[in-house]
């Protein structure tokens, strides 16, 4: 229940059943099952071309599945009225037009979402572009079109988030700032999957970890887990021991 000072945030579940897509003789992503709870962080983990782009594509719409499900609070992405609403994702920090300034990215997503202009300005100031909201995106810097990525993202105020590698261009304030932003996010009772390459930056920021490996689920548990059971002191020595293993072989299950 939400107090009169507190937030009310709906947040859905995210669930990929027996996921599967092929690529002509190329199967990226492989019976893949996992579940994402709101309100916690889970890092979701694999080596390039494990399959994880394509299962947040499958997610989001944009690649349609071979075999399975991937489903948001028990739906497709493609069934929801206001998507923006509801799930936001930050997969690409080129998708703005270069031509278009921030500002009117952003008034164009909202638009079609029918989010009011007052949301553009707080998440614009939220991300740290409000002081270049009327810039074209063309003379961004990567970190800059990241954060406006994130500012798409965030524009709906949505009750899951999608992230894939969120860090890339950011300095190392602003992947500080990233990394409290998703835990608070979390905190609020969102549902928060975050893609990523630093490990060192999952030790510190995600409760849970969905690792694959050639599209199959090697482990879905903690960060604490599973470096206890990898008997390191890292989670990237961990990591590496798993995804290694994984890439030779695939005995006894996922964790």
């Amino acid at each position: 229940m939400c107090g009169r000072a507190a937030r009310c945030i709906v947040a859905a579940v995210i669930e990929v059943r027996q996921l599967t897509k092929r690529y002509r003789h190329t199967v990226a992503v492989d019976q893949l099952t996992f579940t994402v709870n709101p309100g916690l962080v889970t890092g979701f983990l694999g080596p390039n071309g494990a399959g994880k782009t394509t299962t947040l594509r499958v997610l989001l719409g944009l690649t349609t599945a071979s075999a399975g499900q991937a489903l948001v609070g028990g739906r497709a992405y493609a069934s929801i009225r206001a998507p923006l609403r509801e799930v936001g994702a930050a997969l690409d920090a080129n998708a703005a037009h270069p031509g278009r300034s921030a500002a009117n990215h952003l008034r164009w997503l909202a638009r079609t979402n029918g989010i009011g202009a007052d949301r553009v300005v707080s998440t614009l100031e939220l991300v740290g572009l409000a002081a270049v909201a009327h810039r074209r995106v063309g003379g961004f810097s990567l970190g800059m079109r990241q954060r406006l990525a994130i500012a798409a993202a965030l524009l709906g105020d949505p009750g899951v988030l999608l992230f894939d590698e969120p860090v890339n261009g950011l300095d190392a304030q602003g992947v500080r700032w990233i990394r409290q932003l998703m835990r608070s996010l979390a905190a609020e009772g969102r549902t928060v999957l975050v893609s990523s390459h630093l490990m060192s930056e999952m030790e510190l920021t995600a409760d849970r970890l969905v690792v694959i490996g050639r599209g199959r689920l090697v482990a879905d548990t903690t960060v604490g887990e599973l470096i206890a059971r990898a008997g390191t002191n890292s989670l990237e020595e961990a990591y590496l021991r798993l995804t290694e293993d994984a890439t030779a072989h695939r005995a006894g299950g996922a964790w």
